[in-house]
């Protein structure tokens, strides 16, 4: 009886749900962020680096929403080097760099190296 209970109540909140009729909004997008696809984005601006995964095992990327692992081909390009805040993919003529964060430097920025904190 508990199990059909359980089962119906699923039903229920399934059906109360609202439908999604349109594509899913990303709740970390800044809300001044342009309305264009990602389709778009790439076809104009080439490959973006979205994700690194670093372990002790393997080295993995997001690249425009593809998951490729070192060694592994994106398009034509070979991944040639993952680090933590780039990847690099060796094209049959060329090789590219792609950024994770291209407008932005990585390191930490606070007081001068010479400041020192008052102890409290």
């Amino acid at each position: 009886m508990s199990r059909l209970l359980i089962l119906g109540f699923g039903v229920g909140l399934a059906c109360a749900a609202p439908a999604q009729t349109g594509p899913l909004v990303d709740p970390t997008r800044p809300p001044n962020a342009s309305p264009e696809s990602a389709g778009e984005i790439d076809a104009v601006a080439g490959p973006r680096l979205q994700s690194v995964l670093i372990s002790p095992t393997r080295r993995a990327a997001v690249i425009s929403g593809t998951a490729v692992a070192l060694g592994g081909t994106y398009g034509s390009a070979r991944v040639e080097d993952i680090n933590e805040s780039a990847v690099v993919l060796r094209y049959p003529d060329r090789r590219e760099t792609l950024q994770l964060l291209p407008s932005r430097d990585k390191r930490a920025r606070g007081a001068p190296a010479n400041h020192k904190e008052n102890p409290r």
